[in-house]
């Protein structure tokens, strides 16, 4: 049975991940907060399982790097469970929203079926990525703090420069060198959508500013108000106590 995009498959695939979601935080709720880190600590592993699986199953290993911001989420939330670190916690409470984007808007994906490793690898991962930072700071094992703000931007922008620079690298050594893809034409990566748009919100982006990498920019306004509703509570508490 193929996955499919907003079908009755891919509906109820959501509505399962949002109960195992939720059903794992009442687990966990019982538990002393080291058996909570240990449990969170080796399912944080299963992006990483996701990462070396791609990059053998593909035989393409060019096309394959963990460079997508779900790979940067999968590589930095073993770190923030094992540490608790305030500053990845909040970090991945903004990265973890393009893990529930992956599992929502799934079209190039739609056509997985659900018995193959191929669904599994690509679904649990992402489900993960994006409950894992959720449940850290709902169980309290890192502090969800306003003054993390601008260590996120930060550090996300950062990101998404380096993967640029790295896309326009591997790609001119492509070209220089004649590399080419399973069909023949000389490959060319796209991580992060830095150079096109390959999602229907980035196609938006893209439609108002159609200039590699700067088209991201768009995002920061949104991003500011998605992290300022997240911190509404925080914000609004410091507001009134200095009135």
């Amino acid at each position: 049975m193929a996955w499919g995009t907003f079908g009755t498959v891919h509906i109820a695939s959501l509505l399962l991940a949002a109960g195992a979601m939720v059903g794992l935080y009442f687990i966990l709720r019982t538990l002393s907060q080291k058996l909570q880190t240990l449990i969170l600590g080796i399912l944080s592993f299963s992006g990483i399982a996701a990462i070396v699986y791609n990059l053998i199953m593909w035989d393409s290993p060019w096309e394959y790097l963990p460079l997508h911001l779900c790979s940067w989420t999968a590589m930095v939330l073993p770190f923030a469970v094992f540490t608790r670190s305030k500053v990845l916690g909040n970090l991945l409470n903004l990265w973890n929203f393009g893990a529930l984007l992956a599992v929502v808007l799934n079209h190039a994906q739609a056509d997985f079926t659900l018995d193959s490793a191929t669904f599994w690898f690509y679904f649990a991962p992402h489900v993960l990525e994006f409950s894992i930072p959720l449940l850290l700071l709902k169980l309290k094992l890192v502090e969800k703090d306003y003054r993390c703000i601008p260590a996120t931007l930060g550090i996300t922008v950062g990101m998404f420069t380096l993967v640029h620079l790295v896309n326009k690298l591997l790609n001119a050594m492509f070209i220089a060198k004649g590399i080419t893809d399973s069909a023949g034409e000389i490959l060319q990566v796209n991580y992060m959508y830095t150079i096109i748009p390959e999602n229907p919100v980035l196609v938006m982006l893209h439609n108002i500013l159609p200039v590699e990498y700067w088209y991201l920019y768009l995002a920061i306004p949104l991003v500011v108000l998605f992290l300022g509703i997240v911190y509404a509570p925080q914000l609004i508490h410091r507001y009134v106590r200095k009135k």
